[in-house]
C-alpha cells in the first residue's frame, strides 16, 4: 500500500527479514539507532568493540558492533550483529532495521485511550484512527511544504501527496502508537516543516488559552500552521484523553538547522479541542480569493433549460494548482465552451478562484475563448479526456463528440 489512495493512509514497512539494501552498514550509525531505541551498551573493548543488549527485563540477545571500520574483522561482526536483529524478538530490534534500510527521520504518534477486550490492545477503530489523523498530519506537512497558507484546500494536492509516496510505517502493537519512517533523501523539508508547524500550534493555543486571542494562530501561518494541520491535531485528539508527537533525525545527514537535536513530544490534550477548532474555522474564513487565467479541457456541461447559462466544469491545465474548476457561464460564454469542446480545444477564461469549497469554483468567469493548439497536442488533449471519463460523477452523462448540440451534452455536478 502506499499513501496515493485517499482512504489507504499507510504502507507497509519492508519484510524484518531482509538484509538491509547496504550490507556494509557504517558501525558509528548502527550504535547511534541503538542508543535512540534503548539498547544498552555493556564495555567491550575500549576503541574497538561494544556490546549492546536490548532494552526491557530479561535482556536478551546481545549483539557484539565495532565501534568502526579500522578492524579486519568489521564485517563479520557487523553481519552477525544484523542477523542476530533479524532473529530478534525485541520490537526495538525491527524499527532498528527499517532506519538501516532507508536512512530516514522518524515520527511517533500516541494516543492515550481505553484498553479493548484484549490488555494492552486499542480496539480496531481507535487504530484507525490513529493512522488516519498520522495521515492527514504528514499531508498538511507535504502541503506547507509547497507554500505557507491558511487553508490549502484543492491547491497542490496532487504533488503533496506525491511527497509521502516512500514513506514507511514501522510496527504498531497495541494500536496506540505508530512510526513513520520519512526518507532524508526527499522528505527532510517535510519533517522540518512539520517540526515547526507543531511547535508553533502548540505556542498559539497555549496563547489562545492563556490570553483569549487568536493573533498567534495567524503569526503561525509562516511555520506551516494551516487548516489541514490543525485539523489533523483534532482528528489525532478527539476521543482520546491525549496525544503527542515525537521526531527522531535519522543519525545521516544529522539535525537539520534550526531544529533541536533531540525535540521535545509535542502535546495535546482534550481542553485544546476548543482553541484547534476556532483555529481551524478562521483559517478557512480568512484565506482570500485568488485571481486567475485558468487554460482547461472542458470534461462537463451542464444547464437546466436548452438556453440560459449553464454550469462548466474544466479539467485544468494552467492557470491554478488545482486538478478541476467548476463556474457558471452565460449563455454566450457556455456555447463558446461547448463548441471548443466538441472540436477538441481547450478554452482559457479569467475569473477568482474561491477559497469555498476548497479553491475548486471560479467565480465571476469571464473572458471565455478557445486555444488553438497545434494537432499533436490536440489529439492528445482528446486521448486524455477519453481516458479520465472517470472525472464524470456517476449519473451524469459523459460530454462527447457525438452529441448533437452542446445544450445536450450534460455532465452531473
Amino acid at each position: 500500500m502506499t499513501f496515493r489512495p485517499a482512504d489507504d493512509p499507510v504502507r507497509p514497512h519492508p519484510c524484518a527479514d531482509a538484509p538491509p539494501a547496504d550490507d556494509r552498514p557504517d558501525p558509528a550509525v548502527l550504535g547511534a539507532l541503538l542508543e535512540r531505541h534503548g539498547w544498552q551498551r555493556h564495555g567491550g573493548a575500549p576503541g574497538r568493540y561494544a556490546r549492546w543488549t536490548p532494552p526491557g527485563p530479561g535482556g536478551g540477545t546481545s549483539l557484539l558492533v565495532p565501534v568502526s571500520r579500522a578492524f579486519p574483522d568489521c564485517d563479520d561482526l557487523l553481519a552477525e550483529a544484523l542477523t542476530a536483529l533479524r532473529r530478534s524478538a525485541a520490537p526495538s530490534a525491527r524499527e532498528v532495521l527499517v532506519s538501516l534500510t532507508v536512512p530516514s527521520d522518524v515520527i511517533r504518534w500516541e494516543r492515550a485511550v481505553p484498553e479493548g477486550p484484549a490488555s494492552g490492545a486499542a480496539s480496531w477503530t481507535e487504530q484507525e484512527r490513529l493512522r488516519s489523523a498520522a495521515r492527514r498530519m504528514l499531508l498538511a506537512a507535504a502541503l506547507a511544504v509547497r507554500g505557507q497558507v491558511g487553508y490549502h484546500g484543492s491547491r497542490h494536492r496532487r504533488q503533496a501527496e506525491m511527497l509521502l509516496d516512500d514513506v514507511l510505517v514501522g510496527p504498531t502493537p497495541g494500536g496506540r502508537r505508530l512510526a513513520a519512517y520519512v526518507p532524508v533523501a526527499g522528505g527532510r523539508a517535510l519533517v522540518v516543516r512539520l517540526h515547526h508547524a507543531l511547535h508553533a500550534t502548540r505556542e498559539a493555543v497555549d496563547y489562545q488559552r492563556a490570553a483569549g486571542g487568536m493573533e498567534a494562530f495567524d503569526a503561525a501561518v509562516g511555520a506551516g500552521v494551516c487548516h489541514e494541520l490543525v485539523e489533523a491535531v483534532v482528528a489525532l485528539v478527539r476521543g482520546s484523553q491525549g496525544a503527542g508527537i515525537t521526531l527522531e533525525w535519522a543519525p545521516v545527514p544529522g539535525v537539520p538547522d534550526g531544529c533541536a537535536a533531540r525535540p521535545e513530544p509535542v502535546e495535546f490534550s482534550p481542553g485544546d479541542l476548543p482553541a484547534l477548532r476556532a483555529a481551524a474555522a478562521r483559517y478557512v474564513r480568512d484565506e482570500p480569493s485568488l485571481p486567475v487565467r485558468v487554460t482547461g479541457a472542458v470534461i462537463g456541461l451542464r444547464r437546466p433549460e436548452p438556453r440560459g447559462p449553464g454550469t462548466v466544469r474544466l479539467r485544468v491545465l494552467a492557470g491554478a494548482d488545482v486538478p478541476q474548476v467548476r463556474m457558471v457561464l452565460d449563455e454566450d460564454s457556455y456555447r463558446i465552451a461547448g463548441h471548443a469542446h466538441l472540436v477538441g480545444l481547450p478554452i482559457r477564461v479569467h475569473g477568482r478562484l474561491e477559497a469555498r469549497g476548497g479553491f475548486r469554483r471560479l467565480a465571476d468567469a469571464y473572458g471565455v475563448v478557445p486555444v488553438q493548439v497545434d494537432e499533436t497536442e490536440r489529439d492528445r488533449l482528446m486521448k486524455a479526456l477519453h481516458e479520465n471519463m472517470d472525472f464524470f460523477e456517476a449519473g451524469g452523462t459523459p460530454c462527447s463528440g457525438a452529441a448533437e448540440s452542446p445544450g445536450e451534452c450534460a455532465g452531473q455536478e
